[in-house]
């Protein structure tokens, strides 16, 4: 182990940890927001967020974009690429559900069954976006290469704190994925629907009587989690850019981690769990080894799971307050 790598490079670790936090916490907000409602892993959740970077990817494609465009072209694209990969990512979460979890829901499958299908839609997904683009891009057959994706907007440092460069493509993911975590924690405590969301989540039954529409509130728990899945698909592809067709597992299962972390269930346990976790991994990288970046995160999920199964903040969403 070496402690002195990780000390003086302490602040770009961390913003790097930041940045991929980030990321992290969007994904995990699908999590969060299915299992509050409904009670149940979208195992699947981790496979949106891969058709959300293969939908950037047809985008820049279709578009013939590069790092040649201006910045003002680069900027509409970039936003165009976000709009239809969160359009991509909250259609295929919406198919999930009616497709997959509805028919199960309604004739009140055990959750074992609910959770299994959830895994098989994860698979499909990985299987038919293989089989579906194989043709355009050989070497990246099911996940076993990573497709290029074009750097439109080329990195540079936007600024210095203390001596440690950040750069615009780490101040872009860290302010979205903050500003979109603040906004849908408004949302879902301020506005009339976010209350229909929390009634539901705390006692369907009752909200139903009450008149609150059960199944229209289950539809756009799985759109806002698609729609956030798109967007961190944007902001992965703007840090990383590279899709790979099993790129959504290992995500997947991070930002599971993630939202474990930070309390599942709970939105702003959703942020703390990403960023956290994004930085316990760059550290582990800086310390011991990038190698030991995703035992790194396992081991949060398991140590977790042990002593502090409701997370570090633990409050659920039908008990969040306005």
């Amino acid at each position: 182990m070496d402690f002195s790598n990780l000390i003086e490079g302490l602040g770009g670790y961390t913003i790097d940890g930041l940045t991929k936090g980030s990321i992290y916490a969007l994904v995990a907000l699908g999590y969060t927001l299915v299992y509050g409602v409904l009670r149940l892993i979208n195992f699947a959740h981790g496979e949106v967020f891969m058709v959300g970077a293969w939908t950037v990817l047809g985008v820049y494609t279709a578009l013939g974009a590069d790092s040649g465009v201006g910045v003002p072209l680069a900027i509409g694209i970039t936003l165009l690429a976000g709009l239809v990969a969160a359009t991509a990512t909250a259609g295929t979460a919406l198919v999930i559900e009616r497709v997959a979890y509805k028919p199960l829901r309604d004739k009140n499958a055990p959750r074992l069954i609910v959770l299994i299908t959830a895994i098989g839609c994860s698979m499909v997904l990985m299987e038919l976006f293989g089989h579906a683009f194989k043709v355009w891009f050989p070497g990246a057959q099911f996940g076993r290469a990573a497709v290029n994706i074009p750097t439109i907007i080329p990195t540079q440092e936007a600024f210095s704190i203390g001596g440690v460069g950040v750069s615009n493509i780490d101040l872009i993911v860290i302010v979205a994925g903050v500003a979109m975590m603040i906004v849908l924690d408004q949302f879902v405590n301020k506005s009339r629907l976010g209350r229909g969301v929390r009634a539901v989540a705390q006692d369907p039954d009752t909200a139903s009587l009450m008149g609150v529409n059960k199944d229209r509130i289950i539809v756009l728990v799985f759109v806002i989690g698609g729609v956030a899945a798109g967007l961190a698909a944007l902001l992965h592809t703007l840090k990383y850019d590279f899709a790979k067709f099993d790129m959504g597992f290992l995500i997947g299962m991070k930002a599971f981690t993630a939202a474990v972390l930070g309390g599942i269930g709970n939105l702003r346990g959703a942020l703390v769990g990403g960023l956290l976790l994004g930085i316990c991994e760059v550290y582990s990288s800086a310390v011991i080894s990038s190698n030991w970046e995703d035992v790194t995160a396992f081991v949060i999920l398991v140590v977790v799971l042990m002593f502090r199964p409701t997370g570090i903040l633990g409050e659920s969403l039908g008990k969040a307050r306005a």
